[in-house]
């Protein structure tokens, strides 16, 4: 005798929620049904702000008809084909347009399905090559503090978020952390780039000699680390970073799942700070968050190292089965034709001044302690409840949604990054019921 039991389609209980509180959402789920533009709708009928691009993602707004039609009609005409040996056209004309878009130098495309797939990419890119061109004893990697690579394993390890590791093992051997940037006794309310901390770079110095050169292989870094409260890189930060890499022959890699694509008014962080890492880890944005889609794009030497040896010989063993799947190349294409046709990788630079305005116009307000911003990108950060961490923002965000707007909390930081068709009416919108809600809390 079977002993399944009959669940309803809208059970709850089935669906183990990710990075959720999962009881406290199904005693008072918060559901949205539909979407457009610049709002989801909830089961209920209300009309919600999306205050941070769905998940960093929805770039170019919710339910773009460019974007659904190429879905719809490559679903039609063509719904896989497999990846290994085999090619259809649009995977490579996706490649060819984020090329074009790129910093100059990364020529070549590897595609994946997310960013946590990205960076395990770029990730076994870096060891691989140093092997292929015999340097390999350079086995070790260097992420950051309050770094987030994704959930896999090279991405959790790199990562520096303790919540997401402490339950998992001993995780990848090799691994080192550059210290995090956020220096709030110094840079808090800051607009822009922090003044002091580009110092915090020359600790990659310390690793190097404490692990020796010749045995690292890749530093990781997000330029703006997101998930983690908008920590936004002290001026010259980067630009050490990359010296340094390029100093002792350590490929340096720039995980863009949150900053590619208009995040901060330039196509990527690269193009913002003026430097080209020899690795770039993509995402979210680049389907506007519709289907599953990353890219991971590589210097001509690095792929030029792998193309070696017997032609019928697979040069570089690692790839997944829906690596450039047919439906979500079409979803890039028209992506990123919409982002073209609205100016949208460069917009964050137009309304950026007024973003900045209104976010910093929330200092001074109940438990704000700082205000911080970067292109179209923000946090409110709030003094925690003592013994309590990250009670006060979660109060807030669940405010938020009761109000009408959607915003997104890390420990006691509320971080916004809107699409990037945002008006400023929108932003009065977040901004000022986000003020009445900083008034209400404990």
């Amino acid at each position: 005798m079977s002993n399944r039991r009959n669940v309803t389609p809208n059970d709850l209980s089935a669906f183990w929620m990710p990075f959720t509180a999962n009881r406290q959402f199904k005693k008072a789920p918060r559901m949205f049904v539909a979407a457009k533009d610049m709002y989801y709708q909830t089961s209920d009928g209300r009309q919600v702000l999306d205050g941070t691009a769905g998940l960093w993602c929805v770039n170019a707004g919710h339910c773009r008809p460019k974007i659904t039609e190429a879905i719809q009609e490559q679903a039609a005409e063509l719904d896989y084909a497999p990846a290994f040996q085999m090619g259809h056209p649009k995977a490579f004309e996706l490649a060819n347009r984020l090329v074009d878009i790129a910093p100059e130098g990364l020529n070549h495309v590897l595609f994946t399905n997310s960013g946590s797939e990205s960076v395990e990419t770029a990730l076994k890119v870096a060891l691989a090559y140093h092997r292929v061109t015999g340097d390999g004893s350079r086995f070790r990697l260097i992420g950051r503090e309050r770094g987030y690579h994704g959930v896999n394993f090279g991405g959790i390890s790199v990562g520096g978020i303790v919540s997401n590791r402490k339950m998992f093992g001993t995780l990848l051997t090799g691994v080192d952390h550059l210290p995090h940037t956020h220096d709030l006794a110094r840079n808090a309310f800051t607009r822009g780039e922090p003044a002091h901390g580009a110092e915090l770079a020359d600790e990659l110095e310390r690793i190097v000699t404490l692990h020796d050169p010749s045995t690292i292989a890749a530093v990781i870094v997000e330029p703006v680390a997101g998930s983690t409260g908008v920590l936004i890189p002290p001026k010259g930060y980067l630009q050490k970073l990359r010296e340094i890499t390029r100093k002792y022959g350590i490929l340096l890699i720039f995980d863009e799942v949150i900053t590619g694509f208009g995040r901060l008014g330039t196509p990527f962080a690269a193009d913002y700070f003026g430097i080209t890492p020899d690795i770039m880890v993509t995402a979210k944005g680049l389907t506007n968050g519709v289907i599953p889609m990353g890219a991971v794009l590589v210097k001509s030497e690095i792929h030029d190292a792998f193309m070696q040896g017997p032609e019928h010989m697979i040069e570089f063993m690692h790839g997944y089965t829906y690596s450039g799947n047919p439906i979500a190349s079409a979803a890039g294409l028209a992506t990123l034709e919409t982002y073209k046709e609205e100016g949208l990788l460069t917009r964050g630079a137009e309304i950026g001044k007024y973003w900045e305005e209104a976010l910093h116009s929330l200092k001074g307000e109940r438990h704000v302690i700082d205000v911080r911003n970067i292109g179209l990108v923000g946090a409110v950060e709030l003094d925690p409840v003592a013994r309590q961490p990250t009670k006060r923002a979660f109060a807030a965000f669940v405010k938020a949604f009761e109000a009408g707007i959607l915003i997104r909390t890390t420990g006691d930081i509320i971080a916004m990054s809107p699409p990037l068709i945002v008006e400023r009416s929108h932003i009065d919108t977040l901004v000022e019921t986000l003020r009445g809600i900083l008034k209400t809390l404990e």
